[in-house]
């Protein structure tokens, strides 16, 4: 019982190879598959993702059912998914290669059809991230692209966008230097924030 336990089945260059290769032919299936894929799983996704294990897992570990086996496949496609995201950070034209580049769905507030249809999107797919995003629909939109990870990203126009943080603190103190030579019009020193000299009304 040990020995079937831990004997490998295949010598292990052969269990190497496997299982480098089945990794690289699902990596280049998926690519070509579309970025959909990573971008939104449905139900029908899943199903194919799981089925896709299945169906690739004799490739991997061939005529081999031991504990080792297991183990060394494992342990190669970590270190082979390792290396390939660190190559990714690292040289861009090999992550072109593996990740592609960004698709356009919207410019100027119009979709992209042919775009939408490659990549198996619909238009209520973008107005969802639109509207994540505080547009109301895609006219509010000067660009929306799906990235290469399955990220959608959306640039509203510029009057569409909302006010963050800084921007309440520019205007505020803009608002401060125009009472303040309002006041030094008046003859009258600002009020400051308590009431006394420098406050806002």
């Amino acid at each position: 019982m040990w020995h079937d336990l831990w004997a490998l089945g295949v010598p292990l260059a052969e269990k190497v190879i496997r299982t480098t290769v089945v990794y690289f032919v699902i990596m280049l299936l998926l690519r070509l598959a579309g970025k959909r894929g990573l971008a939104q799983i449905d139900t029908g996704d899943l199903v194919v993702m799981l089925l896709l294990s299945n169906v690739v897992q004799n490739a991997i570990i061939g005529p081999d059912n031991s504990l080792t086996g297991g183990i060394v496949g494992a342990a190669v496609l970590l270190a082979v998914n390792s290396l390939v995201v660190h190559t990714n950070a690292v040289s861009p034209r090999f992550e072109k290669v593996f990740q592609g580049t960004a698709s356009v769905l919207v410019r100027d507030g119009a979709y992209d059809r042919g775009a939408l249809r490659h990549l198996g999107l619909t238009p209520a797919d973008v107005d969802v991230s639109i509207k994540h995003q505080g547009g109301d629909s895609v006219r509010d939109a000067e660009l929306v692209t799906l990235e290469p990870g399955g990220l959608v990203v959306v640039r509203l126009r510029e009057d569409e966008e909302s006010a963050d943080k800084g921007d309440i603190a520019l205007l505020d103190a803009r608002l401060a230097r125009i009472e303040a030579r309002l006041a030094a019009l008046g003859g009258e020193p600002p009020r400051n924030p308590d009431g006394g000299p420098g406050a806002h009304p």
